[in-house]
Order: C-alpha cells, then sequence, then structure tokens
C-alpha cells in the first residue's frame, strides 16, 4: 500500500457560479432614447429662439408705433399752429420815422430837391415817390400836410403819350386826381393840405416816399 499512487478524476461541473456572466444586455430602444433626447433638445433650442424673436419683433413694432403716434401729434401741432397763425394776422410795422396809412408807410422828406433828385432819394430808401390810390387816401394824407407846405408825388406828364402817368407805369384816372396847373413837357405834380398841382419839374420841392407795411414778428 506504501507505493501505491490513487489517481482521482475531479469532474468539476461548469454550474458551480465560476463561470464567467457576460455583461447585462441595453435594452432595445435605449439608443433610440438618447437620439429622441437630442431632438427635444433641438427643438427646445427652435422654440426659445422663435420666443426671442418673436419678443423682438414685437418691441420693435410698439417702438414703431409709438414714434408714429409722436409723429402725428407733432403734426397736428404744427397744423393747429399753422391754423392759428393764418386766422390771426401778422403783425405790421412801420420803420422808424414812417408814417403808417392802410397798407403802406409814408415819409415826409423835409428838405428839398427837384423831382428826379426826389424819385431817387425814395430809391435809396428802399421805397418809391407817393402814389395815391383814391381819394379817400388823398384826404388821409392831405391831413397829415401842413398848411403852405408842399410835396412832389410819383406823377409826372409824358409828352410822347400826352397824359399823366404814374412812376409805376399806370396813367391817371381823372376821377381821382383833378390836377391844377399846365400839362406839358417836364411838368410834375406836387400836393399840399388843399390843392393837387403840377410845376416844373426842376423847382426844388419837398417830397413823400411810401413803402409797403412789412410783417414782424413778436
Amino acid at each position: 500500500m506504501d507505493g501505491q499512487v490513487i489517481y482521482a478524476d475531479l469532474n468539476l461541473t461548469r454550474d458551480t457560479g465560476l463561470e464567467h456572466s457576460s455583461p447585462p444586455s441595453l435594452p432595445q430602444n435605449a439608443c433610440q432614447g438618447s437620439s429622441w433626447h437630442k431632438l427635444a433638445l433641438q427643438l427646445s433650442c427652435v422654440g426659445m429662439l422663435l420666443l426671442v424673436l418673436t419678443v423682438i419683433g414685437l418691441s420693435v413694432s410698439v417702438m414703431f408705433l409709438r414714434q408714429k403716434s409722436s409723429i402725428e401729434r407733432s403734426s397736428v401741432i404744427v397744423q393747429e399752429s399753422r391754423n392759428e397763425t393764418t386766422a390771426r394776422p401778422p403783425l405790421l410795422k412801420c420803420p422808424t420815422n414812417w408814417r403808417p396809412l392802410r397798407d403802406k408807410c409814408l415819409f415826409f422828406c423835409h428838405s428839398s430837391k427837384p423831382w428826379n433828385d426826389s424819385l431817387a432819394d425814395c430809391f435809396t430808401k428802399e421805397s418809391s415817390l407817393l402814389l395815391i390810390q383814391d381819394q379817400e387816401e388823398l384826404r388821409s394824407i392831405q391831413s397829415m400836410i401842413d398848411k403852405g407846405v408842399l410835396f412832389w408825388i410819383g406823377l409826372n406828364f409824358t409828352l410822347s403819350e400826352k397824359n399823366w402817368k404814374w412812376i409805376n407805369g399806370s396813367f391817371l384816372n381823372s376821377n381821382i386826381l383833378q390836377i391844377t396847373g399846365d400839362a406839358k413837357e417836364n411838368s410834375c405834380v406836387y400836393i399840399s393840405n388843399s390843392q393837387i398841382l403840377s410845376e416844373n419839374c426842376d423847382a426844388e420841392i419837398k417830397w413823400i416816399c411810401q413803402k409797403e407795411l412789412k410783417c414782424c414778428q413778436k
């Protein structure tokens, strides 16, 4: 027995729990779930972008409407101001030393010169020798003239046309002025507080200039 070798077969079963367990398999829709998550994230981003654009669009629309409303209010104010200006007559003012009469200003020059020199002096004052429109204006001007003082007006006799002619090119209406004196070459007209007379244009007499009233602001 001492030298006898005993052989034994060891049969190890494979069901002892020592076998290597395979890793658990992933659910079939796990990868698909990950794709849906990405898609949902993308949709969320698109939704946020659309929301931001909508907010910006609404803000721009509100700003535009406010600006339009402001412009309309300004237009209404300007139109009301224009209407008020149209309804209110403008202020009219004559220059210093000029006297108002109806729609014109008069300057009574108290130095004496020939008619042509008087005409030139009025021109330097940006005016003209007096033009009388009607008898009412004539009476108003004569009421401003002292007794015995004479003044040239813008009326002279033209030999070529044989008529009294105002310096603006129109002819005298005899129903307005009745001139006493000669109607001949080199004759000019002057007025006093009671008369309308012709005189040689070279005579030295005072004169009256006129200009239109000018608007001025308050």
